[in-house]
């Protein structure tokens, strides 16, 4: 095998793990039985040693072509051969009474559309992140696969034959013929017990498709970009743990910020710093269910033993504490891109924004939702409290950088966002505060920021105090309220921002960096693309700046069509764009997600 551009896959799930299929037929990436258990396909990160399962016509040539089911999260691979035409269904089933690991299923369905094509199947997996061995066994229903840890199950309408750690075939598929593997737990040293009939097969696709569509039709959304916003919407589904509520920032791990780096992260856990994004996102667009999931996530975490109100940055998706990172040295990474890591070691940086985006996420919920109770009022306050001892110490920053902590500009004025949506909540709830003190530091605080964080020689707000350089995190003032969008101040900075690295700016043809790492140092080595998230953010700015202003609402409403251009061919977002307009880091981003989300939503308001 090679390696497939990132943009090059598509995400299937079942709301507790989820899987990368690339065009050519393989899944190659694939964890079990939850979005951060070990690995048992991982060829993205190393081709040889990895792992993957593929299914693709014997001959090699074809011209693939990809897309979802329409409505859904049901994606097909239609391979488009010489000889005729198949198709590969992909899916993991939904809403038919999941109730243990054993239920897990992944379910592909390869089915002959025109003339005759020779196919070959290949499942060879890699458990424990290639770190463990296993042995295959082959019977009349499919390939069982046993290590020490873990079993699992290949169960196969077409005859198997074992290939070392791998179980392979080839079969030929005419007009209306069919082929069905499930891919499964059993239990250890069991064999293959069981197949999926096509009828069956085809029952659990029907009853996906009937999920998915139900799903998404509760979306308010009608807007210019709706087909858009609901891709968009059934991806951060996909990105939802079920059974706590919590979301991964993406459900990959190590996918590199620049190819043959080391700016290669872990991001299958849930950062609270996504609370109150998550929760505008699906609030505003009518999913309160999943909005109220997430919330009661939050609150769970906000709620700990610890009584000084202090947060982690991130959890896992189980709500643990401990992300210890590690690496992986015997992996090689996405085309050489080392070290890959599991864990995250930010798990213990200090980000003093986060307590505004928990504050704002439960000032949103309060106002959009359900109102909090007084035990979630209780919290909160320990948590204003602890941000009125705290909001002076430098930290690491939105963009958890590794060289050491700053007064980050955009962690002062989220610690602002934190007491100024609990001074409001607090007054229009008529709840028990210290209001007098809240409003003294909440005051200080904007002074600080307005003295200090303000660059008269740049005429633009900068990433941290005495420095020269600009974030695209500061395009967030007018979107918290901090500063009016038509602020001369806030102007400028939108300005300086719109102009090209090469001037000291942050934008490059309609794509925006976060910051620009040539000239800040931010602990690692290397290049990286533009920040998906922050390009919404700067159409967000300009849309809320252009009420006043028609060209710049016009330029919003250009950069946020440009932007849609880059997505991949079913609508996914990465991280990151590199200099050849590729797909760079992990895939998909819910972050970006629920930022494009949020500003299709306010510029079809603003565009009328």
């Amino acid at each position: 095998m090679s390696y497939l551009p990132i943009e090059s896959y598509g995400l299937i799930g079942n709301m507790r793990s989820a899987a990368l299929v690339g065009t050519n037929g393989s899944i190659d990436w694939f964890c079990f039985p939850h979005f951060d258990s070990p690995s048992l396909f991982a060829a993205m990160l190393d081709d040889k040693k990895g792992g993957h399962f593929q299914i693709e016509p014997a001959s090699g040539e074809y011209h693939p072509k990809q897309f979802y089911w329409p409505d859904t999260n049901i994606l097909i691979t239609r391979f488009h051969c010489q000889n005729g035409i198949v198709e590969v269904t992909d899916f993991m089933p939904v809403g038919e009474g999941v109730r243990d690991e054993k239920d897990y299923h992944l379910i592909r369905i390869v089915k002959g559309i025109h003339g005759k094509v020779k196919m070959k199947m290949t499942c060879r997996p890699a458990f424990d992140y290639a770190r463990a061995t296993h042995e295959v066994s082959i019977n009349d229903k499919g390939a069982s696969f046993h290590n020490d840890q873990l079993s699992m199950a290949l169960s196969s309408s077409v005859p198997l034959s074992r290939d070392d750690q791998a179980a392979i075939s080839e079969f030929a598929l005419q007009q209306e013929e069919v082929a069905v593997f499930v891919f499964h737990k059993i239990g250890s040293g069991e064999g293959c017990s069981f197949q999926l009939s096509r009828e069956e097969a085809e029952g659990s696709f029907r009853n996906t498709i009937r999920f998915w569509r139900d799903w998404i039709a509760q979306s308010q959304y009608k807007g210019r970009w709706r087909e858009t916003v609901s891709r968009s919407a059934l991806i951060l589904k996909l990105l939802t743990f079920e059974p706590t509520g919590a979301i991964v920032a993406a459900p990959t791990c190590s996918l590199p910020e620049h190819i043959g780096g080391e700016r290669n992260w872990d991001y299958r856990y849930t950062w609270v710093r996504d609370a109150a994004f998550t929760i505008y996102a699906f609030m505003r667009i009518g999913f309160t269910t999943e909005a109220a999931q997430f919330m009661n996530w939050i609150m769970e975490r906000s709620d700990g033993p610890d009584d000084t109100g202090a947060l982690q940055i991130m959890y896992g998706i189980d709500g643990r504490k401990d992300l210890s990172e590690e690496h992986l040295d015997h992996l090689e990474g996405y085309r050489g891109s080392s070290p890959v890591r599991i864990g995250n070691g930010a798990f213990n940086q200090l980000q003093l924004d986060i307590y505004g985006e928990l504050m704002d996420s439960v000032y949103l919920y309060n106002k959009y939702g359900s109102p909090i109770s007084y035990e979630q009022w209780q919290i909160m306050t320990k948590h204003i409290e602890w941000v009125c001892r705290n909001w002076q110490k430098e930290d690491e920053g939105i963009w958890e950088v590794r060289s050491g902590r700053q007064h980050f500009v955009y962690s002062k004025m989220m610690c602002w966002v934190a007491l100024d949506r609990a001074i409001r909540l607090a007054r229009k709830r008529s709840l028990p505060a210290d209001l007098a003190r809240w409003t003294e530091v909440r005051n200080d605080i904007y002074r600080e920021i307005m003295e200090k964080g303000w660059s008269d020689k740049l005429q633009a707000f900068v990433q941290y105090y005495d420095s020269e350089t600009l974030d695209a995190a500061n395009l967030m003032m007018p979107l918290v309220f901090f500063l009016s969008p038509t602020d001369p101040m806030m102007l400028k900075t939108l300005e300086a921002s719109m102009q090209s690295p090469d001037q000291g700016g942050l934008l490059t043809n309609s794509l925006v960096y976060r910051y620009n790492n040539q000239h800040v140092s931010d602990g690692l080595d290397g290049k990286e693309g533009t920040f998906n998230i922050c390009t919404f953010w700067m159409v967000e700015a300009l849309t809320r700046a252009g009420k006043n202003d028609p060209k710049k609402l016009e330029e919003a409403h250009l950069m946020f069509e440009q932007m849609l251009g880059y997505a991949n061919h079913l609508g996914i977002f990465s991280e990151q764009i590199g200099l050849r307009g590729e797909a760079l880091g992990n895939t998909p981003q819910a972050f970006t997600h629920l930022a494009l989300i949020s500003a299709a939503y306010n510029l079809d308001k603003a565009l009328g």
